[in-house]
């Protein structure tokens, strides 16, 4: 087995949604919260793509903030190649800053409209790297290249692109401070079909050439099963199924992974004939009591309305459930 590069312990992330002061006071409201991310453990093998998936709302991007730095957990630890994150030193931190880069899900927001592209693919590098402006030049055209467009590309400003292109500018941003770990929060969702492809075409020629660990964040199966090594499900902030892809896709062991797999679309034999789940996704500031999926599930047992499931563990696999900890068939 690889060595993990990144490890997420107990990870877990409250947001305060309260009112304003005053307004709870005359309304006599207490203060309101909200666990956008609950006890969340992952690993990723160097080299590897680790897909989160879930819907709207399940914690994906708040995850994929927490582990760049632009979020802080409330609780928990992100290890990067054996760095802790939340206790190591600020010299260790910077060290690791530079190893870690996103990939945003909107091109067209991503990108500051100001800039020629040129400074925006070269501003890791000033922040990053102590290099002549000759040394930064070159690289910039270098990595222009390196992900399809052109080195005349680099003076031109971020409206002259279509949303392909513009999101190949983000990668060569991400790639500028030459990172071994990229978060990549749904890349390719803004984008049309025929373009998508060739963006995640674009992502995996990269981490093969380059030796990438990418966390990839998406709702889209299609994608998860084109790029994922291991795939982790989310739901109203819990991991509650964690597998290889393959067997994910073949042998789903979580009620709600079942639900999300039967309602993608059914392409080259892609689905299965379960019954679909009613329902939407409940609010997480009142979420509901022991399993969350509870309300939707029809294969739910009495014990699922109250007891928080625990994760079982079998080889490479977890799944929280109830029913799969008493051996009943899914």
């Amino acid at each position: 087995m690889n060595e993990s590069l990144v490890t997420v312990q107990a990870l877990t992330r409250v947001f305060d949604v309260s009112k304003p002061w005053l307004n709870r006071v005359l309304a006599r409201e207490k203060r309101q919260t909200l666990t956008a991310v609950d006890s969340v453990d992952f690993s990723i093998e160097r080299g590897s793509t680790y897909a989160l998936v879930g819907e709207s709302g399940s914690g994906k991007s708040t995850i994929a903030k927490m582990l760049v730095g632009l979020l802080s957990p409330t609780s928990g630890r992100v290890h990067i190649d054996g760095v802790d994150l939340a206790n190591a030193s600020a010299a260790d931190i910077s060290s690791t800053r530079k190893r870690i880069h996103m990939i945003f899900q909107d091109p067209y927001a991503s990108l500051n409209p100001r800039w020629r592209v040129r400074d925006i693919v070269g501003e890791p590098i000033d922040a990053f790297m102590n290099v002549s402006a000759t040394e930064r030049a070159k690289k910039v055209d270098e990595l222009l290249e390196k992900v399809g467009l052109s080195t005349k590309d680099g003076a031109k400003f971020p409206h002259e692109f279509s949303g392909g292109q513009r999101q190949r500018i983000g990668i060569a941003r991400a790639l500028a401070s030459d990172p071994e770990f990229i978060v990549c929060d749904e890349p390719t969702s803004a984008l049309d079909v025929s373009v998508q492809a060739q963006v995640l075409n674009l992502m995996r020629d990269l981490q093969r050439d380059l030796g990438l660990t990418y966390l990839f964040i998406t709702h889209d199966l299609a994608v998860v099963r084109y790029m994922a090594d291991h795939v982790g499900v989310l739901y109203l902030g819990r991991l509650i199924e964690s597998a290889p892809r393959q067997q994910l896709f073949d042998s789903p062991a979580h009620p709600y992974t079942q639900m999300l797999i039967d309602a993608a679309p059914r392409v080259d034999g892609f689905g299965r004939d379960h019954e679909a789940v009613d329902g939407e996704i409940p609010d997480p500031i009142s979420p509901p009591s022991g399993c969350h999926f509870h309300p939707r599930c029809k294969q739910r047992i009495d014990q699922c309305n109250q007891q928080v499931p625990t994760v079982q563990h079998a080889d490479d696999r977890s799944v929280s459930c109830l029913l799969h900890s008493q051996g009943l068939n899914l």
